[in-house]
């Protein structure tokens, strides 16, 4: 009898040690900024990855009979934290990829790392174009915007001749890239000035000054560019500042999340560029999503919400291809020239860097008392085939 226990005890480790059991699962690490300076972005990424799995696996969780498990880590906005955090998900927990980080910095810290372990990691939402760009390796996809898809839209909605601009941007990873590759977009406007701040700045009053310096005795349009994330945006002191009454100066951006916002209110008819917000894009994925956080959160879905459900989207529709293998080679190949849907609509995982090519919207903020913040209104959309990204990688 003892014998008979003994030996039915070691078949059923032998099961559960087996490779078919071992691998009934997908295991998805998301290392992001769940505290720090870009918490409120990192919140927003978690909460749109989740929904997005739930709706691209019909709210089963699973491909192909696996489960889908993800592992959230805190990387706290620091480089050094995220890199060994991406390390110990590959090395220890055994993940079959990486979805993240929020900041530029840390994505930059993670890349080879990707590289060293042989797996991928899914960069959403860090924008800098070097993630893409000259660090970038063959492991790294991503669905985030980079800063040339940034600054090609943007300066669609104001690139003239004549047009005098001066940047106003952080002294880090995603301000000097945008700044960058905005320049490198321009081809009618000029730029006369690049002005770079802490990233925590709460102060802008010299920087303000420095802009008005540079920009007031310069006949024709004026304009400043402010490329900015997280932590206190300037907005509120430039509305102080009065720049468009006292030296006809305006101001332009790109989009934000719907907090930072609020601020726009103070410059109607202002323009720019914009990678997502909740009313523009019209498709069944935008309007589940929308629909699916009004339920959990009663609010709209908000601009990094669509990008956690677009890596979402993304790395289902892989699964599905693969019959939910998660071999990293077959995943590279599956991926690379892959569409899917998603929020925005169609994206693509171009081949050459495995940057997604997607719509951006060029809008006019419209100060309407119904809502908090202020309403960019569409002007156009501008298509993927519109804008010359460029391929900055050295593969």
């Amino acid at each position: 009898m003892q014998r008979r226990h003994l030996i039915a005890l070691a078949t059923l480790a032998a099961v559960i040690g087996s490779p078919a059991l071992a691998q009934s699962e997908i295991k998805i690490a998301h290392i992001y900024s769940k505290t720090g300076p870009l918490e409120a972005y990192g919140k927003q990424t978690a909460a749109g990855l989740m929904m997005g799995l739930e709706y691209a696996t019909g709210g089963t969780m699973a491909v192909n009979g696996k489960k889908i498990r993800v592992i959230e880590k805190d990387d706290q906005g620091k480089p050094d934290l995220g890199k060994s955090l991406l390390a110990a998900s590959y090395a220890d927990d055994k993940v079959d990829l990486a979805v993240g980080p929020t900041s530029s910095g840390v994505a930059l810290a993670m890349l080879p790392v990707a590289e060293e372990y042989k797996k991928i990691l899914l960069v959403e939402p860090a924008v800098a174009d070097s993630i893409t760009g000259d660090k970038w390796n063959k492991y790294i996809f991503r669905t985030g915007r980079n800063s040339s898809q940034d600054a090609i839209s943007n300066a669609a909605a104001m690139d003239k001749d004549g047009v005098s601009i001066v940047t106003l941007a952080q002294d880090y990873a995603f301000g000097r890239d945008g700044v960058k590759a905005f320049k490198d977009a321009l081809k009618h406007a000029k730029i006369v000035h690049e002005e770079y701040l802490p990233q925590n700045t709460t102060d802008f009053t010299a920087g303000i000054q420095r802009v008005v310096d540079a920009l007031k005795d310069k006949p024709g349009r004026k304009a400043v560019e402010v490329i900015w994330a997280g932590g206190v945006p300037p907005f509120n002191a430039l509305a102080a500042a009065d720049l468009k009454k006292r030296y006809n100066i305006e101001v332009f951006t790109g989009g934000n999340i719907l907090p930072a916002m609020a601020a726009y209110k103070n410059f109607p008819g202002m323009e720019g560029a914009t990678y997502y917000y909740f009313g523009i894009p019209k498709n069944p994925v935008n309007d589940a999503m929308v629909a699916m956080n009004y339920k959990q959160s009663k609010a709209p879905p908000d601009f990094f919400t669509a990008g956690g459900f677009s890596a979402a989207m993304a790395i289902v529709t892989a699964l599905k291809a693969t019959g939910g293998d998660t071999n990293t080679n077959k995943l590279i190949k599956t991926m690379e020239g892959m569409s899917f849907d998603t929020p925005k609509g169609k994206m693509t995982f171009r081949k050459e860097d495995h940057q997604a090519m997607q719509s951006m919207y060029h809008f006019k903020i419209k100060n309407d008392p119904a809502f908090a913040w202020g309403v960019p209104e569409l002007v156009r959309e501008i298509k993927p085939e519109e804008m010359q990204v460029p391929i900055r990688n050295k593969r």
